[in-house]
């Protein structure tokens, strides 16, 4: 089964001289998608871009992130793991090479705080079958490691 997903990317750095130099325009971006709302997007700092707007490479490091997070979640209920909270704190490396670049690795890693003691082994295995069903993890030609820790819920009566 195919699914396709559509976005409306707009450029909205033209100073007045379009493209006439390199520090001649700014490398803001809109993105839209219907029913929700818009982010602002732009280049790294390091390219020219704008800080306080998401850059392409934070984008991919959150999809990877976001997507191994609802993917977990979903083996966690398919191998009967209660997950009561769940951060991560991902970390991409870059390589530029010249003009342009590639992502090396990304390692996630997720805490994840369980609702008792007897499925912390059970969760920590799962995270391999998530980084397997997560469709931005098997899209991408760097590895994409996860390096978690459980806990068990302090109001846990076990």
């Amino acid at each position: 089964m195919d699914h396709t997903y559509r976005l409306a990317v707009a450029w909205q750095g033209d100073r007045g001289t379009g493209t006439s130099g390199y520090r001649d325009y700014d490398r803001d971006v809109l993105l839209r998608a219907e029913g929700k709302p818009d982010l602002l997007g732009s280049a790294d700092p390091t390219f020219r871009g704008r800080a306080e707007r998401w850059n392409p490479e934070e984008l991919l490091l959150a999809a990877l992130a976001q997507c191994h997070l609802l993917s977990y979640l979903h083996s966690a209920v398919r191998h009967g793991v209660v997950v009561v909270d769940y951060h991560d704190d991902p970390v991409a490396t870059m390589e530029q090479t010249g003009v342009g670049g590639r992502f090396t690795a990304v390692v996630l890693h997720p805490r994840v705080v369980v609702a008792d003691a007897a499925m912390v082994a059970t969760a920590e295995s799962i995270h391999g079958e998530a980084s397997r069903n997560c469709f931005i993890a098997a899209s991408v030609a760097f590895p994409v490691e996860h390096r978690p820790t459980t806990t068990v819920d302090p109001r846990s009566r076990r």
